[in-house]
């Protein structure tokens, strides 16, 4: 057994959770925060068999695409300067970051 851990932006999780149901795959939906841009992403967890894994990840790939977003990062509050003056940034968001976990051991109650 395998679990299939994967971030995606808060955009594409609706479409990912529908495109993994209608595979025939169930899904947890756990919202998260990202670290760098603070904004919010979802953790979705799949538990599948070890052949269904690359099945589960194409889906996601399909439905998550990377795309460019210009965006003001947050202030630090570690900043030694008294005035802080945001600049934009263009940075890739969306796409997805999986991990692919065994599991020896698992229990359905």
């Amino acid at each position: 057994m395998k679990l299939i851990l994967a971030i995606v932006q808060d955009d594409d999780a609706s479409d990912v959770v529908d495109a993994i149901t209608e595979a025939g795959f169930m899904v947890t939906k756990l919202a998260t925060t990202g670290g760098f841009l603070k904004s919010g992403n979802t953790t979705l967890m799949t538990g599948v068999e070890k052949e269904k894994v690359d099945d589960v990840i194409k889906v996601i790939k399909d439905v998550c695409s990377t795309r460019k977003q210009v965006v003001t990062p947050p202030a630090t509050m570690g900043s030694t300067s008294s005035i802080y003056i945001p600049y934009p940034i263009e940075v890739e968001v969306g796409g997805a970051t999986v991990f692919v976990v065994d599991v020896d051991q698992f229990y359905k109650i």
